[in-house]
């Protein structure tokens, strides 16, 4: 354009284009002639952890005898909507790069990835040659593994409350009998087995006690409300799928304590039922039950869900239900069944918090208007603190949380509950 407007500048114009047009047959030389290539590998974990962020890697390797830049692109799955112009990374001469980046899926099921693209530039920066390094490939995302791993961890090192677990006090001997001993210094002289004592030779007089050990194989089951009310979304993700990730640290928790876990799913009619047992297989069965729940359209009936416990429950059990009850005429319609299950079994009922309404109650109000919405939001809070005093007074255990902190109260309950024997 500008030698258009003063044309002695066209020679140098023309020069320039020359030499950029050698440059760039040289770029294709070095990136087409070159003896070399690009290769690559995605990493992927078999199952990914729903609601986590999970780590996927990409190898890249140079067999150019230059160093490159590598721009990747990776196809990832189409529920996660990214769009970009991927990575750059420099890879040295016959050398190896790798990269990472998180993904965080909202939904259970089956994710299907792309292809790997890598992009190679040499020096000269020019042209870029396109490799395939990788074919597509399909991800599996499971209720959240890597905090059950977490949970699983810190209770065999005995650091729970790292994540909020309480450590409850134990009242009296709420354990089973494991075997007697000889007193050692700091045994519970409450625990001396004087029978035992008196027994022991005149040759070795020595004191003798009673030790206990947690009690074992009590069934611990959790019911799942699949019903149109657990579609709510917090965070991209439904309350169910919260439920979920929950439920499957709650069940393993009870295994690693030597209790048996079971599971019941239930919208109209029950979805997945897993009795409970601690033989080997069993976490490998609640995790696959839990992998394919999803909401309904349609109120829970708990009246099937009164008939399956009673069908499947032969002794009495702990009963975690995890649901939504949004108001008392609904916790009415559904009091029978709960009454009924409760006579059989410890209950206890787990409601969600609606963290919208707490907001609200925290704004501050402005105008006529934000004071008319903070007394819908406060009669509403009341209306959820109402049911579970309600469930309370009929001798049903209630926890109201929020989906963030499900787990850990949850958990605490459960441990509560075991500790103090009141199953």
């Amino acid at each position: 354009m500008a030698a258009f407007a003063w044309p002695p500048l066209l020679p140098v114009v023309t020069g320039g284009a020359f030499v950029l047009a050698v440059l760039a047959m040289a770029d294709g030389v070095l990136l087409w002639g070159t003896r070399g290539g690009v290769g690559g590998v995605r990493e992927v974990p078999d199952k990914l952890s729903l609601g986590d962020p999970n780590e996927v890697a990409v190898e890249v390797r140079s067999r150019y005898p230059f160093p490159i830049s590598a721009r990747v692109i990776d196809e990832v799955p189409v529920q996660f909507q990214e769009r970009g112009d991927g990575h750059v990374v420099p890879v040295e001469a016959r050398g190896m790069a790798r990269l990472t980046y998180t993904l965080r899926p909202v939904r259970r099921g089956a994710y299907g990835f792309g292809r790997l693209l890598v992009y190679a530039s040499s020096p000269l920066g020019l042209l870029a040659r396109r490799f395939v390094v990788a074919e597509g490939g399909e991800a599996v995302v499971y209720p959240s593994i890597q905090q059950m791993r977490r949970y699983a961890f810190l209770a065999e090192s005995d650091r729970l409350r790292e994540v909020g677990v309480k450590k409850v006090r134990r009242r009296g001997h709420t354990m089973e009998f494991d075997q007697v001993r000889p007193y050692v210094a700091g045994d519970d002289r409450r625990s001396v087995n004087w029978k035992a004592t008196a027994r022991r030779s005149a040759h070795e007089p020595r004191l003798m006690v009673n030790t206990y050990q947690d009690e074992r194989e009590q069934p611990v089951v959790v019911a799942l409300d699949m019903g149109r009310a657990m579609r709510s979304p917090f965070e991209g993700m439904t309350l169910l799928d919260h439920a979920v990730n929950a439920a499957l640290v709650i069940l393993n928790t009870a295994l690693l304590t030597g209790d048996r876990a079971g599971l019941v799913a239930f919208d109209r009619e029950a979805r997945a039922v897993v009795a409970p047992d601690r033989r080997r297989g069993q976490l490998a069965a609640l995790l696959d039950a839990l992998y394919r729940l999803d909401p309904g359209y349609q109120d829970p009936s708990f009246e099937d869900l009164y008939a399956t416990l009673r069908g499947r429950l032969r002794q009495r059990s702990l009963v975690l239900l995890l649901t939504n009850i949004d108001t008392v005429a609904g916790l009415e319609r559904q009091l029978p069944y709960l009454r009924r299950i409760a006579r059989a079994h410890r209950v206890v009922v787990v409601l969600f918090e609606n963290t919208g309404i707490r907001d609200l109650l925290a704004a501050r109000a402005e105008r006529l208007e934000d004071v008319y919405v903070k007394a819908t939001a406060e009669s509403l809070a009341l209306e959820k603190r109402e049911i579970v005093r309600t469930l309370e007074r009929h001798g049903i255990g209630a926890l109201l949380t929020t989906p963030e902190r499900l787990t850990v109260d949850a958990v605490n309950r459960y441990l509560q509950i075991k500790a103090q024997g009141a199953l």
